[in-house]
């Protein structure tokens, strides 16, 4: 199953809708709402959450034939509320998909998408980190987890959050050398690197691939940075 998108185009799509709720305002709310925490905060449920919560299992397993199809139908949703700006909803989809299968690790890069949003760096890799324990060869996660190393760079210019980026990276690249997404970012790490020869093989295989990503001043700047 494919979800819609991966954090950093997330990001550029959430950024298009102007911003629903501050971090401030969500971390206030979930103070009094469980379905606004990851895993619900793992607190003991009423007598009244658990019947909600075994309902919509029942009503979710006729449309979907196991635990696992039926999480992973409830992550789809949430990537998608995401998508929109709509982050509360898109925690409860993540939060009802951990209801149904909370063996399914595309539940926690869910959970760490929501606080990439929010810019808690260190929150997101807490939960890319669980759904890493779960499935360590999870290309999507290790993608994801890099682009937070990454986001930490541009912020810092720390060398060793780079080179913990292309790691990740070239570990995912390895278990699916599809991913567009990985594909590109390994292409921006390595030209921020100044390594003109693995930054241009990344670009080529992201533009075989589809190159949906591509920023077009990226690609002007490689082109410069690779001439020279």
């Amino acid at each position: 199953m494919k979800y819609i998108l991966t954090l950093s185009a997330l990001l550029i799509s959430i950024s298009c809708f102007s911003q629903q709720i501050s971090y401030k305002e969500w971390q206030d709310e979930a103070k009094n709402d469980i379905r606004m925490l990851p895993e619900y905060g793992n607190v003991t449920k009423t007598k009244e959450q658990v019947e909600a919560d075994n309902e919509l299992t029942k009503t979710a397993l006729k449309a979907d034939a196991t635990h696992r199809k039926a999480s992973d139908h409830f992550i789809e949703l949430g990537f998608t509320y995401l998508s929109r700006g709509d982050i509360k909803t898109a925690m409860y989809r993540f939060n009802q998909a951990y209801l149904l299968d909370p063996k399914n690790e595309n539940i926690y890069w869910g959970y760490g998408a929501i606080y990439g949003y929010f810019n808690d760096y260190q929150a997101g890799m807490v939960q890319y980190n669980k759904g890493l324990a779960i499935n360590p060869n999870s290309s999507v996660i290790l993608t994801d987890k890099a682009t937070l190393y990454f986001m930490g760079f541009q912020h810092d210019q720390d060398q060793a959050e780079l080179n913990t980026a292309i790691d990740l990276l070239k570990k995912s690249y390895a278990i699916d050398a599809k991913n567009v997404n990985t594909t590109y970012k390994l292409s921006i790490c390595y030209f921020l690197n100044k390594d003109c020869v693995d930054a241009l093989k990344f670009f080529n295989e992201c533009k075989a691939l589809g190159g949906q990503p591509i920023a077009e001043n990226y690609a002007e700047a490689l082109k410069k940075m690779c001439s020279n």
